[in-house]
């Protein structure tokens, strides 16, 4: 394998590994998709898109 192959894989095994411990620790991770929408995928399989909204801090 190449580099670009091995990072690929690396990203995706942690990715993995992300939602492990969300399954454990019954939360969710978020995620940029392909497309550029950022979602929060919980343990569970549901995914709930976030907005403008999720993302202010007072």
């Amino acid at each position: 394998m190449n580099r670009t192959q091995d990072l690929g894989k690396l990203i995706k095994l942690t990715g993995d590994r992300a939602k492990l411990d969300a399954k454990a620790n019954d939360t969710y991770i978020v995620y940029k998709t392909k497309v550029g929408t950022i979602v929060k995928e919980y343990s569970n399989g549901d995914i709930v898109r976030m907005n403008d909204q999720d993302f202010q801090h007072e």
